[in-house]
Formats: C-alpha cells, structure tokens, sequence
C-alpha cells in the first residue's frame, strides 16, 4: 500500500475492519457481511440513496458507505466482496464503451442478471443478461447506447490495492475465440 493512500486511511479512520468515526447510522461491512439473509437484491437496494462521485481510486468499503458515494468501481467489488462468501458465484467485469470510461458491474450466476451502480435507484435493480462477456458487454453498452470495444473480468484486493486482470474478450476478434466461450 503507498504511503498516500494509507495516510488518507489512518486519517478517516475507516480502514476495511475499522469503525471509528462512522456517521450514526451509517452502514457497515460487518453489517452487510454478517447479514445471512443478504442477497443480490437486497445488496442493491442497499444503495437507493447513495450519490454518484467518481474517485481514481478504489475506496475502502466503510469509506464508500459511510460517504454513501461513489462509482461503478467501488459498488461492484464491493458486491462481489461481500456476496462471494456468501455463496453466490460473481464476476467483477469491467466493460470498455467507446469514447467513456470503462464501466463496472458485478455478475451474478445464480440470478443470470448483474448488479449496476447506475441501476441503484429502480424496483427492478438487476439486469438480466446472459453470462458469457460478450453478452454483458452488449448489454451494458446498450444502456448506455454506446459501443463496446473490449470486455474482462477482474478481481480486487483491498489491502493490496490492486486488480487483477482476468479472461478478455475483444469484440472485433470472432466470438468462437472469446476466452469465456473457447473454456467450455
């Protein structure tokens, strides 16, 4: 971890395990970990209130809670974080959309849907979408009628600060090479 970004953690007081200085009320990780009836549903309409506020980094969970803002990054890993021990099977994916930054979602096998930031706010906050990368890549590039360039699945440690890159699909090489499809 460099030393800034462990500087703005020790001074906010809400480091991954930490609770000093929470706003009353405010909710926790432990909280969302400890809950044995959280499911993907329930994890998205955690989040109806929470303001968009892009950061360059990834923040650390009760920081993206407590300030009930953030991005598309910060909602997915943290929904993977907490729903992967809990027994659902999910993907962090990062969809490339032409002329915009990359977006981030959380897929959910078990639902057949993904969890979106930008949906946080609607009834109906789970995307349904088929499972290969090139499927949810066009479907997120159709929310935001847009076009998609590449596709990957990542993962993200939060004491390391770090992504991993996984499988990619690029959409101007043929489907039968996508590295999800050509696995099965």
């Amino acid at each position: 971890m460099n030393a800034s970004r462990l500087l703005s953690l020790l001074r906010s007081g809400l480091m991954l395990g930490t609770l000093a200085l929470l706003p009353a009320g405010a909710l926790t990780l432990e909280e969302m970990q400890s809950d044995p009836a959280l499911t993907p549903k329930r994890f998205a309409g955690m989040f109806e209130t929470f303001d968009y506020e892009y950061h360059p980094e990834v923040q650390w969970p009760n920081i993206f809670l407590a300030e009930r803002r953030g991005d598309c990054d910060d909602y997915a890993i943290l929904a993977e974080h907490v729903l992967r021990p809990k027994g659902f099977a999910t993907r962090v994916i990062h969809v490339r959309l032409v002329g915009r930054v990359a977006h981030a979602i959380c897929y959910v096998d078990e639902a057949k849907a993904y969890l979106d930031y930008n949906n946080r706010k609607y009834a109906l906050n789970l995307q349904r979408c088929g499972s290969t990368l090139r499927q949810i890549a066009s479907k997120v590039a159709g929310e935001f009628e847009a076009n998609w360039t590449s596709v990957s699945e990542f993962t993200y440690d939060y004491e390391k600060g770090k992504k991993t890159l996984g499988r990619t699909v690029v959409k101007k090489e043929p489907p039968a090479q996508d590295a999800d499809v050509a696995k099965r």
